[in-house]
Parts: structure tokens; C-alpha cells; sequence
């Protein structure tokens, strides 16, 4: 299996890849037309990417099977192009939850400690401990989280030792607002371990109840602008607020205002517009204002998280290489319109399946997943079959008829 790798990757991940029988091709610095040109002429089974774009232009020119996000986020990959194509996409959640964490809670101290002023400070000459030393600290403080994945759990985890308060909004949690019985028992199942947490019903909500509003959602068309005006206005004066998942999840302009009018000092390290390349220029208005500081999309770059996420592309594509199936798939459909199931218990011979196929495509009904499950001594099996149209009496008929080794069959509507 021939793996192409376009970005970035640990020596370790390169050498577990060889280690697992495969072909590795290292070209980090492909993007756009020479990315399109080497998917092409590689003729590569296997795309491991980092931060760099993949079209549906590109995926056109090769023999892809595989695209592997080397990170959790897989925005930069036109999904919806590779599934046309039956082209899996598969990503490495949760490997760098830490790393973001760890930096999120850094970004939320230095706002508290004016850490980066005072460092600017002290090497322009200036000594002004009486300044410096007005801080509120963040014990007892409330902790508001947008997201409850990988990495607001490890966000949680941190608090809580911290001597937060928690307060969480989640997608996974939002049908707590229509269930309050429901809503008790996903709060009482909320804590991680012995961290403690409360729900709220909306983002706006926890902007209303928190001292400190970190994000950590993924950037979906629902996401998007979530943290707009109707949010940063419920913050309270003087609040902090943390991005490190996605710039576009951030209204700027609302953002903007709220520093300036209420205070609000902020710290991110997601941008909605940055650099396509590790080292450039670099302007955003955010970042002038006062009151906001900023990094450099550095949140999942530490040693330890690259290599976690290094050996899990490795799992994954070992897994594929050598099972066919694909871990952390992104795209499978989570429904497909199969209305029907064809249930055909067989004796185990050539010729079955191929013949009760050919019978459904006659009838012009389309298999949507099929599952043939061997029974000990493989002298006979059950086919599940998913279809997208229930077949006829007659059809049915002309299936159990037409071979022998077809012990019965009967059709589930699902």
C-alpha cells in the first residue's frame, strides 16, 4: 500500500508506516497544483495531510482510497467530494485534547496575570510591579465551556482542579431542553470521574453564568458565527473569553465590540484568516486591539501530541492495510435509504449471492449494505441485506426458486 504524506509528520509515524508494510512517499511541502500533480502520479492509495487544503479537483486525478486527517479537524478536506468518490476520511480525535487544553488554560492565566505585558514591560526597561500585581485569579471563578468533546473534558479536568466551577453547552446535550427529566439525568451523568458540572440549555446561557467562556467546538456549518453577539452580550464585564478551536466560530466584529465597550479581555489562538504557510506575514485588527492577546494556531503542536497523533495514523492505516476497515471514519452515511432488509439463510456455496443480486437488479432495486454471517463449520450462512425498495411476491419467488442452496428467505421492513 503506497502512502503519500503532504505535510509535516513524526520520523516515528514515517518509520511505523514502512514497519507496517507499506510504501511511505514524504513530500511535506505539497499544496495545491503539485499536491493535485503527485496524487496523480504517485498513483497513492493512501493521503495523510495535516493543515493543507484538499480539494475535489485533486481527488479526481488519482486512485485515492484513504485520506487521513493527522489531527482532529478535518474542515480543510472536502468531504463531501471524497465520498462521492467512496473515498474514506478519517481524522485522530482526541489525540492533541491535551495539547489544546494545556494552552487554553495557559491563554486563560496570562489574560489573568497580563502575562504578555509584562514581559513586553520588563524588556523595554520598565518595572511596575504595582500594576502587574492587580489580579483577580481564577479559584472560584466559573469556567463557561462551548463543547464537551476530547477537549472540553480535559478542560474540565483542569478546572476542577483548579477550584472551578464548571458550566457546559453541548450539542450532545441540547434535547435536555425539551426533556427535564431527561435533562436531570444527563446532568447527574455529566461528571468526569470526580469533576462536577452543570448544563446549560444555551451558549447564551453560559455566557450569562460564566467568568471565563472557552470554545472547543468543531467548525460545522451549525457552528459557524456561534459565538456572536447574542453570546459575547451576556458575558459579564470584565470577563474573559478563550478560542482555541476554530476562528470562524467567532463573529470578530462582535468580538471587537465587546473588548472595547465591556472589557472583556480575550486570548486566541485560532484566527478566521491565517497563513497558508508555517511562516508569514500576518494581519488581523483583532490582534491591535488592546485587551486581546494571541498565538500562533499552536494549540495541538506540542511533542507529545504529535507523536500520539503520529502512531494513530499509523492505527489507522495499518487497520485498513490489513482489515479493510477504516477507524475514526467521518463519512460514512449515518442512514442510508435502504427501507427494506432481505433476510437469506444459505448453504454456503459459490453462486448464492451473486444469483439473489442479479434477481434484485432485475427488479431494479438498489443493494444500499449487505452483511453475510458464516456459521460454524461453514457449511452454512444468513445474508442481511439492505435495500432501498421492498422486492415483489414475484421477485421474492424467482430469488427462492431459482437456487437450491437457498434455504429460506423472508424481507424486514426497517
Amino acid at each position: 500500500m503506497r502512502v503519500l504524506i503532504a505535510d509535516k509528520f513524526e520520523q516515528s509515524g514515517i518509520e511505523g508506516l514502512k514497519a507496517a508494510g507499506c510504501e511511505v512517499l514524504y513530500q511535506p511541502d505539497l499544496k495545491d497544483d503539485a499536491l493535485t500533480h503527485a496524487i496523480r502520479e504517485t498513483n497513492a492509495d493512501v493521503l495523510v495531510v495535516r493543515g493543507t487544503n484538499v480539494t475535489g479537483a485533486m481527488l479526481e486525478t488519482g486512485s485515492l482510497a484513504l485520506i487521513v486527517r493527522a489531527g482532529a479537524g478535518y474542515n480543510t478536506i472536502d468531504v463531501a467530494a471524497a465520498s462521492k468518490r467512496g473515498i474514506y476520511v478519517s481524522n485522530c480525535p482526541g489525540k492533541n485534547a491535551i495539547a489544546v487544553a494545556e494552552l487554553a488554560f495557559a491563554l486563560m492565566l496570562a489574560l489573568d496575570r497580563r502575562v504578555p505585558d509584562n514581559v513586553a514591560d520588563l524588556r523595554a526597561g520598565k518595572w511596575n510591579k504595582k500594576e502587574y500585581s492587580k489580579a483577580r485569579g481564577v479559584y472560584g471563578r466559573t469556567l463557561g465551556l462551548l463543547g464537551y468533546g476530547n477537549i472540553g473534558q480535559e478542560m474540565a479536568r483542569r478546572a476542577h482542579a483548579f477550584g472551578m466551577p464548571i458550566v457546559v453547552w453541548s450539542r450532545r446535550f441540547e434535547r435536555a431542553k425539551e426533556h427535564p427529566t431527561q435533562a436531570h439525568a444527563l446532568e447527574a451523568a455529566a461528571p468526569i470521574g470526580d469533576v462536577p458540572m452543570s448544563l446549560a440549555a444555551t451558549p447564551q446561557e453560559v455566557a450569562a453564568r460564566c467568568d471565563v467562556l472557552s470554545v472547543h467546538v468543531a467548525l460545522t456549518p451549525e457552528t459557524r458565527s456561534l459565538v456572536n453577539a447574542s453570546v459575547l452580550d451576556n458575558l459579564k464585564s470584565g470577563s474573559y473569553f478563550i478560542n482555541t478551536a476554530r476562528g470562524e466560530v467567532v463573529d470578530y466584529a462582535a468580538l471587537e465590540k465587546a473588548v472595547r465597550e465591556r472589557n472583556i479581555r480575550v486570548a486566541l489562538d485560532v484566527f478566521a484568516i491565517e497563513p497558508k504557510d508555517a511562516v508569514g506575514e500576518f494581519k488581523d485588527p483583532i490582534v491591535a486591539v488592546s485587551g486581546v492577546y494571541g498565538t500562533h494556531h499552536i494549540g495541538a503542536s506540542t511533542d507529545q501530541a504529535q507523536e500520539a497523533i503520529a502512531a494513530e495514523t499509523v492505527r489507522i492505516v495499518a487497520s485498513y492495510k490489513d482489515t479493510g476497515k477504516v477507524p475514526n471514519v467521518v463519512n460514512l452515511a449515518r442512514k442510508t435509504p435502504a427501507t427494506h432488509m432481505l433476510v437469506v439463510r444459505h448453504r454456503d456455496r459459490p453462486g448464492v449471492l451473486a444469483h439473489v443480486f442479479d434477481c434484485l437488479r432485475s427488479g431494479d432495486i438498489n443493494v444500499q449494505e449487505t452483511e453475510n454471517v458464516i456459521f460454524e463449520g461453514a457449511q452454512a450462512a444468513v445474508a442481511r441485506i439492505n435495500l432501498d425498495g421492498a422486492p415483489s411476491d414475484g421477485l421474492l419467488n424467482t430469488i427462492q426458486a431459482g437456487n437450491n442452496d437457498i434455504l429460506d428467505l423472508h424481507l424486514v421492513t426497517i
